[in-house]
């Protein structure tokens, strides 16, 4: 949202889209509905293909994710990697909200780096900022708040992906809660 409310009233000609991927918790939905009307802008949606989605559900069912790594990786391929490699077709850069205190995957995340996957530039503006930062920023700049970030979610995905955070356990801790790995990671952001 940080970086949202920056384009939005810098007016700058930045396309901005939300992955649809059909397994949102409904308060991103309105999020994003809340988002554009605040703003006075347009956010394009970028739906996953049926025929991905339903070849997923083929072979692991609806909730297969659940049964491991593999099976969750097959889902965010279909519901968001393949999606968001069809928004970033034909653009030159993209823009992300990652932060190096999110996870220890992203510690020697830079300001700008080099998407190989998609052969584009990619650019982190708040790689350096820390979570003080944010919610400073979002009150000074009286930037809406999702309101799950107010139910204990710090880091907010797919709905049946993505649960609460226990006091003391790290911010990306509610995502993928069930698989035993250090890299909560979904593949948008993995590195060739």
């Amino acid at each position: 949202m940080v970086i949202t409310d920056a384009i939005a009233k810098c007016k700058v000609n930045i396309q901005l889209f939300t992955l649809a991927i059909g397994r949102l918790h409904q308060e991103t939905v309105d999020m994003t509905k809340a988002t554009e009307k605040h703003y006075g802008i347009s956010i394009a949606k970028v739906y996953p293909e049926e025929s991905d989605l339903q070849a997923f559900i083929d072979q692991y069912g609806m909730n297969g994710f659940y049964d491991g790594e593999v099976a969750k990786k097959v889902c965010c391929g279909a519901r968001k990697i393949k999606p968001l490699n069809a928004a970033l077709s034909g653009a030159d850069a993209w823009l992300t909200g990652q932060r190096r205190e999110q996870s220890t995957t992203r510690v020697e995340l830079d300001f700008e780096e080099h998407d190989d996957t998609r052969g584009i530039a990619k650019f982190n503006p708040l790689f350096d900022w820390a979570e003080s930062d944010i919610w400073a920023y979002i009150k000074q700049e009286n930037v809406p708040i999702h309101p799950l970030h107010l139910k204990g979610y710090p880091s907010i995905g797919c709905e049946p992906c993505t649960r609460q955070v226990k006091k003391g356990e790290n911010i990306r801790a509610g995502r993928w809660w069930w698989l035993q790995s250090d890299s909560k990671e979904c593949g948008l952001h993995v590195k060739k």
